[in-house]
């Protein structure tokens, strides 16, 4: 149990937090999570679950507008709703004002006319804010709204989207949409077996690919188009769909996410449920940005911290449709792997090592077979041919009782936990039969088998029916789809093994540096060099030794007690590129030096009309490496922490990783992996290593900072943050901290 103390706090942070239009989810339809499920800053630490199943399995409908008037938009709505409700077993009740009848079913003139409760309203209205609040006297439980003109038109249909929004918090029911469609209400193959993907889209027509893979024997369960998201979101149906037994793998296309935390919550739920989530995210580019804006109304975010957060919590981006059907595919129905080794098995040297070059620049592991192994091999395919991965037989045992044999010692050995088979064009009866043996071996091992049929035509018996009808054996049509998707399956299963969600290792309540750092903001202001320093220092973040002087002679004496050489800086509010300034003097090493050093930088900031608190006089640090960290305030996310190579380095070579906080030790030493200069801190050209655990420290305190002090600080740059060599700890020399 958490004391007063925190409570007061959570309950302050909490109206700031609701004040700025940063709702989570939860806090929209007033779902309270209890104290200890809050982090620091008052937000819950783990994703709200809407019971969905009413929605997608609703024992009552209501079609509002419903219409059987030839030639009318509703009519052919109405028509397939109908189909729809059968199908699932549904009582479906037509509402208009003006029909006795609709297709012959009893019609009523509002929802509240009906005489039993409704789990589905389906609005067929250009204005659904009205219907709205007859839903909530007659407590239906999910309406879906098809109309568009709201906020993906721009500014007044953004504003119709929030009065809608506020319509459906007040009425206590969930609304699907605006500007959706009747995606959810599609027809879903029930012949096919094996766990199942579930689609989610912002963009119906963006999930056709991805439905249509039902005609190639992939089992789809749900589709959940979620339109403008005024009320469910994308974070939402992951929740939902991660707690359903069926659902294998969840495939997403999303064009702009409503909330980063909840979406980050979402993504953690699946984790820890072993749940893979393939998304597409457009955005990358400034064009893709404004497209999707402008067709969904929501922000995209900074992209670089969408991707680092989505790798953060598990989640797979994938760049095209085809990506995305085919890693969904394969992460929805294969089994855990028992190994990481991958072979690549071919019937010619020139594809094998072709693909082996590209599965290896990925990243995956292509081991070398033993000698053993080899010599197993040799027993089949002729002695001159390389079996030590990838493996080539040469053609001819692909035609006779040689060619299972190969697969099934290829699949025995225990380093192997991928066969990848590329067939590059059909050449019957040789690729018939290798089809055959693949799709056999597959059946009777634990392996991953893959097959890329390379063919352009696609209607060859050996890939339609032999290939696709197989469920063990993952078929694809081009090689960079099949390693892309072996890479995310191999790489979705280390992630989620073992898997410790950062929001359980969140601070629950606030540090005793929180306390001190609070009483040196400046709303709206930003710190000088001194005042960033003592924010610093509150989280225990070392700085040089340095004393503020307001004259010549405090500056002298101030350099005697922090030791020679000393470093002079400008101090004060607002001053940024104080180098470029000349407000910077290093490497001074008597007191002449100093007294002009303080005229000067005195003189040049009257010139600049610098507001100038006085001048820092701070011991030099000269060796180690230069790096930066920092915070920023993303505008879905929330704070995030960057840490990259610093001093003038950061500008040139915008070297730089990112991360949501909160996160563990094992993230922020993934941060530093991620650095093109990482070999810096190893030591170069003779130089020392530098310490690591330092740095590593340093960038946990800031990610403490930015939670405890998110709402407060918007932005924090500690560049250069001189890492010492290894055991001497690191070192802040200068420091930018923006207060909101």
């Amino acid at each position: 149990m958490l004391g007063s103390t925190h409570g007061t706090f959570t309950s302050d942070l909490r109206a700031r937090v609701v004040a700025c239009g940063e709702q989570t989810a939860a806090a929209v339809h007033g779902v309270a999570a209890a104290e200890g499920d809050l982090d620091v800053s008052g937000r819950p630490l783990y994703a709200n679950v809407p019971d969905l199943d009413r929605f997608f399995r609703p024992e009552s409908v209501a079609v509002v507008g419903a219409s059987d008037a030839e030639g009318r938009p509703n009519t052919g709505i109405t028509r397939q709703l109908i189909a729809w409700a059968e199908r699932v077993g549904a009582r479906l009740h037509p509402v208009h004002p003006t029909r006795e009848t609709v297709f012959g079913l009893p019609c009523v003139p509002s929802v509240g006319d009906l005489a039993e409760p409704v789990d589905l309203a389906v609005l067929l209205v250009g204005d659904p804010l009205p219907v709205i609040e007859q839903l909530a006297e007659s407590k239906v439980k999910f309406a879906v709204a098809f109309a568009s003109g709201f906020a993906e038109t721009g500014e007044r249909g953004a504003a119709a989207q929030q009065r809608l929004a506020a319509a459906v918090e007040r009425s206590g029911l969930r609304l699907l949409g605006p500007n959706t469609n009747l995606n959810a209400f599609e027809r879903f193959r029930d012949d096919l077996e094996g766990p199942a993907i579930a689609l989610i889209t912002q963009s119906g027509h963006q999930g056709r690919p991805v439905f249509t893979m039902q005609e190639l024997g992939v089992r789809l369960s749900h589709w959940a188009p979620t339109g403008n998201e005024a009320d469910l979101e994308t974070a939402d149906f992951i929740s939902y769909f991660s707690e359903r037994p069926e659902v294998g793998a969840i495939a997403c296309y999303v064009e702009g996410l409503k909330d980063g935390r909840s979406f980050l919550l979402a993504a953690d739920r699946a984790a820890r449920r072993g749940v893979p989530v393939v998304a597409v995210k457009v955005g990358r580019t400034e064009a893709g940005s404004r497209m999707a804006a402008s067709h969904t109304g929501k922000l995209t975010g900074a992209d670089q911290v969408v991707d680092a957060a989505m790798r953060q919590f598990g989640v797979i981006r994938v760049d095209g449709l085809d990506q995305l059907q085919d890693t969904s595919a394969l992460l929805a129905r294969a089994r855990r792997p028992v190994a990481e080794g991958v072979v690549v098995y071919s019937i010619s040297g020139g594809t094998g090592a072709h693909f082996s070059d590209l599965a290896t620049a990925a990243g995956l592991t292509l081991p070398a077979l033993g000698e053993a192994k080899q010599a197993e091999l040799h027993q089949w395919i002729p002695e001159y041919l390389n079996v030590a991965n990838p493996v080539d037989n040469g053609g001819h045992p692909v035609g006779d009782w040689r060619g299972r044999k190969i697969i099934d010692a290829i699949l025995a050995d225990p380093s192997v936990g991928v066969l990848i088979c590329p067939i590059t064009g059909p050449f019957p009866p040789m690729s018939d039969k290798l089809a055959q043996d693949l799709v056999d071996a597959a059946e009777h091992s634990d392996k991953l088998v893959c097959v890329v049929w390379g063919s352009p035509v696609g209607t060859e018996a050996a890939y339609r029916e032999t290939l696709l009808g197989s469920s063990r054996v993952a078929t694809f049509r081009t090689f960079g789809n099949c390693i892309g998707a072996v890479k995310a399956y191999l790489d979705h299963h280390r992630f989620t093994t073992g898997y410790r969600s950062p929001f359980d290792e969140a601070p629950r309540t606030p540090s005793p540096s929180f306390r001190k750092a609070q009483a040196l903001m400046r709303p709206g202001r930003q710190l000088s060099e001194h005042a960033a320093k003592q924010l610093l220092r509150a989280y225990g973040i070392r700085v040089p030794r340095e004393q503020l002087v307001t004259s010549a002679a405090a500056a002298v004496r101030a350099a005697g007690l922090v030791g020679y050489p000393v470093v002079m800086k400008a101090s004060g509010a607002h001053i940024a590129h104080k180098t470029e300034l000349g407000l910077v003097k290093v490497g001074l090493t008597s007191a002449s030096q100093v007294r002009d050093a303080y005229r000067e930088l005195t003189d040049i900031a009257k010139y600049e009309d610098v507001d100038l608190e006085g001048v820092l006089v701070c011991q030099m640090v000269e060796r180690g490496v230069e790096m930066v960290v920092g915070v920023t305030h993303d505008e879905l996310f929330g704070p995030t922490v960057t840490v990259g190579l610093g001093g003038v380095l950061v500008e040139v070579l915008r070297d730089a990783a990112v991360r949501v906080p909160p996160f563990g030790e094992d993230q922020a030493r993934a941060m530093l992996g991620e650095l093109r200069g990482r070999a810096l801190l190893d030591g170069v050209r003779g130089g020392p290593p530098v310490d690591v655990d330092a740095l590593v420290e340093v960038v946990l305190r800031v990610q403490r900072m930015a939670l405890e002090l998110d709402g407060e600080l918007s932005e924090l740059d500690i560049n250069p943050l001189m890492v010492l060599p290894r055991g001497q700890g690191a070192v802040a020399l200068d420091a930018l901290a923006v207060c909101r």
